[in-house]
């Protein structure tokens, strides 16, 4: 019986390195594709494209592995970065990150894998799958289902995620004990193709910001905002109020944009009631199982790193609602809810509207 071809997204860090090198002990035929998704940054500090294609060169030659160089750039283009400008001049704050994996890692890359006549492709995630669902990965402080909520079914039966069932320290000693080149290498962080940059001093290359008033909740100008794009719920720094009279020293954050009036609002201290919502609606469904009940108990979280909060899911027309057990920070437009039922990933959907 032949092997099992299996096509590995190699990026050049030590995870999907050791995926590859896990695949090939399970007796996979593995071959790599190093994806190249952002063309406009070779020259710039902040890119480590180059870096990460020499490393994965590196990662395929100790393995003894062919490997493939493609560019996505086009698609990500159209499908991710043109999405991403026209959430923020919206008012939004779009997470690129989850759209790139729907369209581009489990999409495109998928694609030119069937293409090629590839059984799987397989990547460096920290989830896992039986093929059919998606479950958190066992490093509950590197599980990255939140990322692929939105992926697609057809993609999750053909993918492998070899790191699903191990925790980070664990990936990092297989590295050690084979000598791979990105055993110490640092996990990128980041906005893919913001990187390590100021997330205002990119956007200004593509969106012009409109300056306007910074006002408290009583509507009094306590500033001026460079452009409402530049800005998110909960933001901290960046804000530039300062000797407010009358006001107390507690940090400033943002509450509120008001496109209509281009008026930032701003409240003082972590706990500020207009910090918090119960309730979320959202603007699409991505759903990874075939039926659910209208309305159940479950989990969801809002942003990637939050714990799970128990709530009440009402499943819509290509929509969710979503009931808080307790009041939720910072609960952002555009940003993605996930939901849960114990440790299995059910879908999500882009937040659209809060209470």
């Amino acid at each position: 019986m032949s092997k099992k071809k299996v096509l590995v997204g190699l990026s050049g860090g030590v995870d999907s390195s050791v995926s590859a090198l896990l695949l090939k002990e399970q007796g996979y035929e593995v071959h790599a594709l190093f994806m190249k998704n952002w063309d406009d940054d070779d020259g710039s500090p902040y890119c480590s494209a180059k870096e990460d294609f020499m490393d994965a060169v590196f990662i395929s030659e100790q393995l003894n592995i062919p490997l493939e160089q493609v560019s996505f750039s086009k698609e990500y283009k159209e499908n991710v970065f043109t999405y991403f400008l026209e959430e923020l001049e919206a008012g939004r704050t779009p997470n690129p990150d989850i759209l790139c994996n729907k369209e581009i890692k489990f999409k495109e890359f998928y694609k030119y894998a069937m293409r090629y006549e590839y059984d799987y492709i397989a990547t460096g995630h920290y989830v896992q799958t039986d093929n059919i669902s998606l479950y958190k990965g066992i490093d509950s402080s590197k599980d990255q289902s939140y990322f692929l909520h939105a992926i697609d079914k057809e993609v999750l039966a053909h993918t492998l995620f070899p790191l699903g069932k191990l925790e980070k320290d664990e990936v990092r000693e297989i590295a050690r004990d084979n000598k791979l080149i990105t055993s110490e290498k640092k996990d990128s962080t980041g906005i893919c193709f913001i990187g390590e940059r100021p997330f205002p001093e990119f956007i200004s290359n593509y969106l012009a910001g409109e300056e306007g008033n910074i006002i408290n909740e009583q509507n009094d100008v306590i500033g001026r905002h460079a452009g409402l794009v530049f800005y998110t719920l909960g933001q901290r720094q960046g804000l530039g109020i300062g000797g407010v009279k009358g006001a107390s020293d507690l940090p400033w954050y943002v509450a509120k944009k008001d496109l209509q009036t281009n008026e930032l609002t701003c409240v003082q201290g972590n706990n500020h009631p207009l910090l918090f919502s119960q309730e979320l609606t959202t603007r699409n469904q991505f759903l990874l199982v075939d039926s659910l009940p209208q309305k159940f108990e479950g989990t969801a979280k809002v942003r990637y790193r939050q714990k799970d909060q128990e709530c009440e899911i009402h499943i819509l027309d290509n929509r969710l609602n979503i009931k808080f057990a307790s009041p939720q920070r910072s609960v952002t437009p555009g940003q993605s809810v996930v939901i849960y039922k114990d440790n299995k990933c059910l879908g999500g959907g882009e937040i659209n509207t809060i209470n």
